[in-house]
């Protein structure tokens, strides 16, 4: 089948779309697609090594729960007390004020979701998720109460400290377990100073005391921490304890372990071994931190920290849309844009974006006002893979600071459904075939109990080409994922002109002559582009041309050269919140020879 011209025709007048229900739905539109179908696809035999290992070392934390509470432990947590914290770093994160107001009223909201506690300390209430309890303890309501300030913010935050104190100051899980000990002290030491300024002393010595307890667990049980961020985290906070609590060993054995940390998980672009754009700036984040705690130490800057942080700087702006948020990729959402503005300001090179991550596999593509990037990987590393998704050749696209085309994002709740949807190749705009993805996610199992909800992508690779010029970017890529279950191949072309006002695409599925025979009637394919929320759509007449309003009033319009083009429901996380949207959904079959389909975006209504 060969693809159809896609000659301009004349502009149509644009007309809004009248504003959709502002509940959304239940469930997600594409949770009807499938990351795995089969019992065989969720059992693995290689992976069994790992999962009894991993079991084996479960099954000890029960020991450990009876013993590490004990007296004569904590007689071994002895040593050194400070009595002050010597360097507060500047965190950048966003801070709310209604976030605080809600603490004050006993309501606390983390992870998408809500506890009241009006009637007893939050660290008594039954936490809903796990997200919402590492959140809780690893103190992140800290610095929404210092934006608050004043004595009534200083006084809530001083008892949420001594009920922890009185709750956990004795070893207990999932409080002291190191990941969230990490994320307790990075928050103390970057928000403690306005409670503990006028704290009584007394109850000064009982904190430190803690401290100094944690410290010392942290060092023994910072390699126990999951594998990714949660590792560069507690090897940070443990470098950070060091400085910041004048412990000398502490800080020599985080620094160490943190360099190595860094070798594994920065990879030479910048980018993070997960690909997760938004874990990019998390990582950047927490080595600023450590980073601010060695100038103020006076101490020499490790090459490793100093290599990464240079790195990570473009890779940020790299993965910035128009608006000066993240795409969407891999798990991650739009990010913090007021943490990244004061991460890049700090950055003394202030380069340029480059066009390409090469380590990463992502290709960026700008045109005046536009700009697209494309993910072009493989997914990462198992270990490192419980969050990613199967979005290969998937892209996201802005014009000036309005998002055009995205990916659906991640879950905002612990729901297994929503989690599972929105890692499917069906939330992200690129090609699906038979409600497939790309990648398959472990299944329920003791596998996926003792590993995590790891991404097992098929035997494949991905294949990359760029070319730019006078007439513009061209950027070539495939990847053979769905050959071993259906025999095909996935090519994607994307272009864009100089100025940005047109994006021309075209996918391809190559079938292999080997399986064609059992094709039958051939296999469905869908392409989806998902659509911004912000962004209207209305279907032009006939089927084969839509058109997108911007809220500035810009005119898109889409078109295909074949297949059924139909607009159908999807839903955007990006933002940090589950919004409806829509999406522009192609479908046609593949059978025994190659189909072509080409699409383009063009800017209507310019000069």
């Amino acid at each position: 089948m060969q693809a159809a011209s896609l000659a301009s025709a004349d502009e149509p007048r644009v007309e809004p779309q009248a504003e959709g229900p502002a509940t959304p739905p239940a469930q997600p539109a594409v949770i009807r697609t499938p990351v795995s179908s089969s019992k065989g696809e969720t059992w693995r035999p290689a992976l069994w090594p790992q999962a009894l290992k991993a079991l084996f070392r479960d099954s000890q934390e029960g020991f450990r729960a009876v013993w590490r509470p004990s007296f004569f432990y904590r007689l071994s947590l002895r040593g050194p007390i400070t009595d002050r914290i010597a360097f507060h770093p500047l965190d950048a994160r966003t801070r709310k004020l209604d976030e605080a107001d809600a603490y004050f009223r006993g309501r606390f909201r983390f992870a998408g979701q809500t506890v009241e506690a009006k009637d007893k300390s939050i660290f008594e209430c039954t936490a809903p998720s796990k997200d919402f309890l590492v959140a809780v303890h690893g103190f992140e309501w800290l610095r929404h109460l210092e934006a608050a300030g004043g004595e009534h913010a200083r006084e809530f935050a001083l008892k949420l400290n001594d009920d922890w104190l009185r709750l956990h100051s004795v070893y207990s899980k999932p409080a002291w377990q190191p990941e969230i000990i990490a994320l307790r002290f990075i928050n103390i030491f970057a928000h403690g100073r306005f409670f503990l300024a006028e704290s009584d002393l007394v109850w000064r010595s009982k904190f430190f005391v803690s401290l100094r307890n944690q410290n010392r667990m942290l060092a023994r049980t910072l390699s126990k921490a999951p594998a990714g961020l949660p590792r560069l985290r507690t090897s940070a906070a443990l470098a950070m304890a060091g400085l910041c609590l004048s412990d000398r060993t502490s800080a020599n054995l985080g620094l160490k372990r943190l360099a190595k940390e860094i070798e594994t998980q920065i990879l030479p672009d910048g980018g993070h071994v997960s690909r997760s754009p938004e874990a990019v700036v998390d990582a950047f984040h927490i080595l600023d931190m450590v980073q601010q705690a060695l100038d103020s130490a006076n101490r020499e800057t490790q090459a490793a920290l100093r290599s990464a942080l240079d790195r990570m700087a473009p890779m940020v702006r790299f993965f910035c849309l128009g608006d000066s948020g993240l795409g969407g990729f891999n798990g991650g959402a739009e990010s913090d844009r007021q943490l990244m503005a004061a991460l890049l300001e700090r950055d003394e090179v202030q380069g340029r974006p480059f066009r390409h991550a090469p380590h990463s596999a992502y290709q960026r593509l700008s045109g005046g006002r536009t700009l697209i990037l494309l993910d072009v990987g493989a997914p990462p590393p198992q270990i490192y893979s419980t969050k990613a998704h199967a979005g290969c050749l998937s892209f996201e696209m802005s014009a000036g600071d309005q998002r055009l085309v995205v990916n659906c994002g991640a879950a905002a709740s612990p729901d297994e459904k929503w989690a599972s949807a929105l890692r499917a190749t069906a939330a992200h705009s690129t090609v699906t075939l038979a409600d497939r993805s790309s990648a398959r996610v472990l299944q329920r199992g003791l596998v996926r109990r003792a590993l995590g909800p790891r991404m097992i992508p098929e035997q494949g690779k991905v294949l990359t080409r760029r070319n730019e010029g006078a007439q513009g970017l061209l950027v070539e890529a495939s990847h053979d994922y769905y050959l071993p279950r259906f025999g095909i191949l996935h090519r994607r072309h994307l272009a864009l002109s100089p100025k940005g006002l047109l994006l021309t695409g075209t996918d391809q599925l190559v079938p292999n002559e080997v399986k064609s025979r059992k094709r039958g009637k051939g296999c469905p394919f869908s392409i989806r582009f998902h659509i911004h929320p912000d962004v209207r759509l209305s279907l032009a007449q006939g089927s084969s041309s839509v058109i997108l309003k911007l809220p500035n009033g810009e005119g898109w319009r889409f078109r295909c050269s074949d297949g059924m083009l139909s607009i159908e429901e999807s839903v955007y996380l990006g933002g940090g919140s589950l919004r409806r949207c829509e999406q522009l959904v192609i479908g046609a079959h593949v059978r025994d020879e190659d189909v072509e389909i080409a699409w383009l975006f063009e800017q209507i209504g310019t000069g």
